[in-house]
């Protein structure tokens, strides 16, 4: 029941939260950061590891949890090619990422731990039953940085999907001073991304899934080391 007397509607059919609204100034910008963002990316030198299993596997119709860091997004986003849909906080900041995503064809979810995350998690699931994967960074979308939470986990239980990890590692890069150090590639960079192979979340139901955090950190922390281990052989 709600304080005035109501009854509360099921939270599956609860309307959606509006986007926030851009004004025009935010808008413009973020457009002036599309094209910038693709003639930036033009010069990077990417390496994608792992892109072949990974597209034999999406071409048999075996979809997956895809995972990283938020302060990867720009790479791995940039080197990932296959129609995916992403999570995204119902926030301003979340309104922007999803609207730059977009620019590269990604599709957004809206929803996060802190907003909207069972309502996306529903909506993620159906994504992953009509043919698309879905990528969720669990350590956003404000941290701390590099904790799990566990959506990706319990959406890949739900969904009976495999999860992967997709991570990063750049040469010369800009990080800027936020919660993530976000990171941004600089003209020319090398940059190598790396797929692991799909790992299965063993649980049985929602409370086992969140014990199963701990062991999917270490996951995406060992890949991220790999990633830079391959990187290095690039020199």
């Amino acid at each position: 029941m709600t304080s005035g007397g109501e009854t509360a509607k099921p939270a599956a059919t609860r309307a959606k939260r509006p986007a926030p609204v851009l004004d025009l100034r935010t808008r413009l910008t973020i457009r002036l950061g599309g094209w910038l963002l693709r003639a930036l990316g033009a010069t990077w030198r990417v390496q994608v590891h792992g892109a072949d299993a990974y597209a034999r596997r999406n071409a048999a119709g075996e979809h997956v949890v895809l995972v990283l860091w938020h302060g990867q997004i720009l790479a791995c986003t940039y080197a990932h090619r296959t129609p995916t849909a992403v999570i995204v906080s119902e926030h301003r900041d979340g309104e922007i990422i999803a609207r730059i995503l977009g620019m590269l064809g990604f599709t957004a979810v809206r929803g996060s731990s802190s907003r909207g995350g069972a309502r996306a998690l529903l909506e993620a699931a159906a994504v992953l039953q009509r043919g698309m994967d879905i990528a969720i960074t669990p350590d956003g979308p404000r941290g701390p940085r590099h904790s799990y939470a566990p959506g990706a986990l319990l959406l890949a239980v739900r969904a009976e999907v495999p999860v992967v990890s997709i991570s990063s590692h750049v040469d010369r890069v800009w990080r800027l001073r936020s919660w993530d150090a976000f990171e941004i590639p600089k003209p020319f960079a090398r940059v190598t991304v790396a797929y692991s192979d799909p790992r299965v979340v063993t649980a049985t139901g929602a409370r086992d899934a969140a014990e199963c955090t701990s062991e999917f950190a270490a996951h995406l922390a060992s890949d991220v080391e790999r990633t830079a281990a391959l990187a290095m052989e690039r020199r």
